[in-house]
C-alpha cells in the first residue's frame, strides 16, 4: 500500500517513501491507479535522479518523445532534457498541445531546487473549464483555435531522428486531422494546426480546458487565432487568466523529487527565479 497525502488543495497526491525503498520497487498497477484518479503525483523521499526517472517512466510508457527546444543532458538517456531554458515565468500550457503530438505524461525530476522561486505551477483543466463562465464555454464550443509554427530542418530532424528526410516528414504529417503544412525552400516546415481549446481527458473522459492557448498568445515566436483566422481578443485571454489565477497550484520542489503529470488534464508553468544552480529534468512519454 502506497503512503500518500494530498498536495495543496487539489486532487494531486504526494507518495512518500517511508520504508527506504527504491522508487523502482513501487507497485506499478497501484501507482497507475493513483495517477488515473489524481492526475498529478509527487514522489518524495525516494532519492530519484534522472536515470531513475527514466527507468521508472519505462514501467508505464510505450514510447518517449524528444523535445526540440530543450538540451539533452546525457547521450545514454537521450530523451531526458533540462526544462525550459531561462529563469523567466512560464505561462500555463500543456506540453506540445499546439501540435497533434501531445504526449500523455510529463515527468519532472528535481536535482537542485532554486533557493527562492522556480516552483512548478499547475492547473487542473477540468476545474478551469468548469470555472469559465457559460458565455466563454459556449464560445470555445462553437469556435476552434489555430496554432501556427515553423520548424527549421534541424528541429524536425531532432524530433524525427537525425537521419530523417522530407519524405519522413510527409509520412508523419499526412492525414492528421486538423493539420496542414508547407515545406519551404530552406527545408523548414510551416504548420497550421486547428483543434479545440477543450479536450476530453485520457482518464475519465471529462471536459478540460487543457491547451497551450495562453502560452502561445504571450509567446513572441508563437501565433494563435480562432480557426477562421480571426484574432482572439485580449479581453478573452484576460478572462481566462483571471480564472486560472484563482486555481493555481504549486509544487514546492525538494531535491530528488519526481513528479508525474497527466498532460491531457493539467496545464503547467513555472515561477521565475534567479538561482543559476536550479536543475529540473524532464521527460515526455506516451502511456502503455
Amino acid at each position: 500500500m502506497l503512503e500518500t497525502d494530498t498536495l495543496s488543495i487539489s486532487s494531486a497526491k504526494i507518495i512518500h517513501n517511508n520504508t527506504s525503498q527504491s522508487i523502482l520497487q513501487l507497485p506499478v498497477q497501484e501507482t497507475l491507479d493513483y495517477f488515473k484518479s489524481h492526475g498529478v503525483l509527487l514522489f518524495r523521499g525516494f532519492g530519484v535522479n534522472y536515470e531513475q526517472m527514466k527507468a521508472f517512466a519505462e514501467k508505464f510508457s510505450s514510447r518517449f518523445v524528444l523535445d526540440k527546444d530543450r538540451p539533452i543532458v546525457d547521450s545514454r538517456n537521450k530523451y531526458v532534457t533540462l526544462v525550459d531554458p531561462g529563469m523567466h515565468y512560464v505561462s500555463p500550457h500543456c506540453e506540445n498541445a499546439n501540435s497533434p503530438f501531445r504526449p500523455d505524461v510529463i515527468w519532472f525530476c528535481c536535482s537542485v531546487p532554486a533557493s527562492q522561486g522556480g516552483e512548478t505551477l499547475y492547473w487542473d483543466g477540468v476545474q478551469v473549464w468548469q470555472a469559465l463562465d457559460e458565455e466563454l464555454r459556449q464560445l470555445f464550443i462553437a469556435k476552434k483555435i489555430k496554432f501556427f509554427q515553423k520548424f527549421p530542418a534541424a528541429d524536425w530532424k531532432r524530433f524525427l531522428g537525425a537521419g530523417a528526410t522530407l519524405d519522413d516528414v510527409k509520412r508523419t504529417l499526412n492525414g492528421i486531422s486538423g493539420l496542414s503544412y508547407k515545406i519551404n525552400e530552406d527545408q523548414s516546415v510551416s504548420l497550421e494546426y486547428v483543434c479545440s481549446a477543450f479536450v476530453k481527458t485520457k482518464y475519465g473522459h471529462q471536459e478540460a480546458f487543457a491547451n497551450s492557448l495562453i502560452s502561445e498568445y504571450k509567446n513572441p515566436r508563437g501565433a494563435v487565432t480562432f480557426a477562421d483566422g480571426s484574432p482572439i481578443p485580449s479581453a478573452i485571454i484576460n478572462q481566462i487568466q483571471q480564472v486560472m489565477n484563482n486555481l493555481t497550484e504549486v509544487i514546492p520542489w525538494q531535491a530528488s523529487d519526481l513528479v508525474m503529470i497527466d498532460n491531457s488534464r493539467f496545464l503547467h508553468g513555472r515561477r521565475s527565479f534567479t538561482d543559476i544552480k536550479r536543475r529540473i529534468y524532464s521527460l515526455l512519454s506516451y502511456m502503455k
